[in-house]
């Protein structure tokens, strides 16, 4: 029977108690609340697959099922299932291949009784809240997925957990997924078998040691994943040698010296951000004709621009910012543009030069309305992968947990390029973001600008621009943060409610610019006590008490907190973490008019 994806509501009908020779039930993605599903689902001793999945039942964990010996798989993820597992009533002729909770909110240890399911090859038990050790008995089981991630184990990473097979003949991958736990140190691995392993996850732990050498020794691996932790010391030449790697993240560790060679030609996406490391950016990267993420963002990397991986036809997103790059970004002889790329922060650099007119020309994708299906080389539903970036949002430094696949944006701020801002930027009608700040840049603003129609963010801020502001920007209607300040723009600041609601600190130091005196009026917030005469602010600038800030912020950390939580699970993907964090900005903002 399978019933799945629709809007069935309430509770499983107690008939179904009748169907005792049914043999496969599927009610996945649904609307089903639960009710006693004991009562209705005991009696089904004929059952081999059962899938709950994304639906709200709520109670204990169903261990009624255990006593099904014809059962091999079990999924009850996506629910609101609670307390603590029971392995007790296992049948001893037990067939469960397949245990699938993930995404409830089951929490305590996890019994020892887990051998029981002798069967067992693939076990998930990632987002709950699941504490303490990963129970030794574990080791008895033939695993070939292990998904504890999102939990809160701690301690050592038990060596029985490398037992991971790998079963080719099945077509089957070993994976094992342990990221955003308490983990802080490794046993001594055993039973290291070449090959066992294809997908390696031990990002957002608290590991302090060397990058581990052992991992060499698993040479099919496809992902691997060791970001959000303290690694130190070099990344190792044996890298060159994962030739099926798909997925390298080593962001946000103390990694240093250069990066490898890398030999994949498979390979997807390669963050290293937030680093240490050294050199230069590898030649090898030429073969990866799949890169589509490149991140080596904040590292101390010293090279020129990479005008080579304009022939990675599927790029998307290329973040070199806060390096030591170096040079221009414009070789008329070597310069082919990027057509598929959406993401690019090269800020922070020692960037040089002019930028020709036409520079933009063939950045096409930034041109193309993203209808929510199109092919963009990257996965659908609405989000990149599972990539993280950092950029400046609004004047904020800011973590993109999830990037918006629709999301497009250019960041060539804190370099020295001078000139004219190319009018070919006008043709990237789809572009999110645009800095270009913190350069030497001259001329007017170009009103190719207006072109530009869901712009959101324009800092132009920290240069030589002089001139008008262009009058047409008052109809990009998206535009939400502006920044003209510290250039020698003059005349009018256009009035719309796009321009009337900035800070008045984004037109400041532009000695003939006139018009957003409102601006600073409204920023100014009361002061509700005398203060001391001595650390009395220039009247005319605006005053922020901070204890009324104090007083809203408290509590809307709380919220955004909650809300964040709630909002970012599993099933609610489709919200991006920024978006929760500028709304509760706005609402600062707003009780602190």
């Amino acid at each position: 029977m399978d019933l799945s994806c629709n809007y069935i509501r309430g509770n499983i009908p107690t008939s179904f108690a009748n169907l005792t020779k049914l043999s496969i039930l599927y009610l996945y993605e649904n609307e089903f609340t639960g009710g006693d599903v004991e009562i209705v689902l005991a009696n089904l001793t004929g059952l081999t697959y059962i899938d709950l999945n994304s639906n709200h039942f709520k109670s204990s964990f169903p261990s009624f099922l255990l006593k099904i010996s014809s059962l091999v798989a079990i999924a009850l993820d996506e629910n609101l299932f609670e307390g603590t597992l029971d392995f007790g009533n296992t049948s001893s002729s037990s067939k469960l291949e397949v245990l699938n909770v993930r995404d409830n909110k089951f929490d305590g240890l996890v019994p020892e009784s887990i051998w029981k399911l002798h069967n067992l090859n693939t076990l998930d038990l990632s987002h709950n809240n699941f504490k303490g050790r990963v129970p030794s008995s574990i080791s008895k089981l033939n695993l070939i997925s292990i998904d504890l991630s999102y939990n809160k184990f701690e301690g050592q990473v038990p060596p029985h957990l490398w037992k991971v097979q790998w079963r080719p003949s099945k077509d089957e991958s070993g994976s094992l997924k342990l990221s955003h736990n308490s983990f802080n140190s490794f046993g001594k691995p055993v039973e290291v078998i070449d090959g066992a392993l294809v997908e390696l996850d031990l990002g957002s732990n608290l590991f302090q040691e060397t990058f581990p050498q052992w991992i060499c020794k698993f040479r099919n691996l496809t992902k691997l994943d060791l970001s959000n932790n303290r690694f130190s010391g070099s990344i190792p030449q044996c890298l060159k040698n994962f030739t099926n790697l798909r997925e390298l993240t080593l962001r946000n560790n103390s990694l240093s010296g250069l990066l490898p060679d890398l030999n994949a030609s498979e390979l997807r996406s390669l963050d290293v951000s937030r680093n240490n490391l050294l050199g230069k950016l590898p030649r090898s990267l030429i073969i990866s004709v799949e890169m589509e993420f490149l991140n080596v963002k904040g590292n101390k990397i010293k090279d020129t621009f990479p005008f080579w991986l304009g022939s990675l036809q599927v790029l998307n997103v290329l973040m070199l910012g806060s390096n030591a790059f170096y040079g221009p970004v414009y070789n008329p002889s070597t310069y082919l543009g990027f057509t598929n790329l959406q993401i690019i922060d090269i800020s922070n650099n020692n960037f040089v030069g002019s930028l020709p007119q036409d520079y933009f020309y063939n950045w096409t994708i930034m041109s193309l309305v993203w209808s929510g299906y199109e092919s963009l080389h990257i996965p659908e539903f609405g989000y990149m992968g599972d990539e993280s970036i950092n950029m400046v949002y609004k004047g904020v430094d800011m973590d993109f947990v999830r990037i918006l696949k629709g999301f497009k944006a250019i960041d060539f701020s804190g370099n020295r390029f001078s000139g004219h801002i190319p009018t070919s930027i006008g043709l990237l009608s789809e572009l999110n973001l645009l800095n270009l700040s913190g350069n030497t840049f001259a001329g007017n603003i170009p009103p190719s600008l207006t072109n530009i129609t869901k712009l959101e963010i324009l800092d132009l801020s920290r240069n030589n621009l002089s001139g008008e502001i262009p009058r047409g920007l008052v109809n990009l209607s998206f535009l939400s943060y502006i920044n003209f300040s510290n250039n020698h723009l003059q005349g009018l600041v256009p009035q719309s409610p796009q321009f009337g609601s900035q800070n008045c600190s984004s037109f400041m130091n532009n000695p003939g610019l006139y018009g957003f005196e409102e601006n600073c009026a409204k920023n100014r917030v009361p002061v509700l006590h005398q203060p001391d005469e001595s650390l009395t602010s220039d009247p005319d600038e605006p005053v922020l008490n901070w204890k009324v800030a104090a007083i809203v912020f408290g509590p809307g950390v709380f919220c955004g907190l909650v809300i964040g939580h709630i909002f970012t699970s599993y099933k609610h993907e489709w919200f991006n973490y920024s978006w929760l964090i500028l709304s509760f900005k706005g609402f600062v903002k707003f009780v602190l008019r």
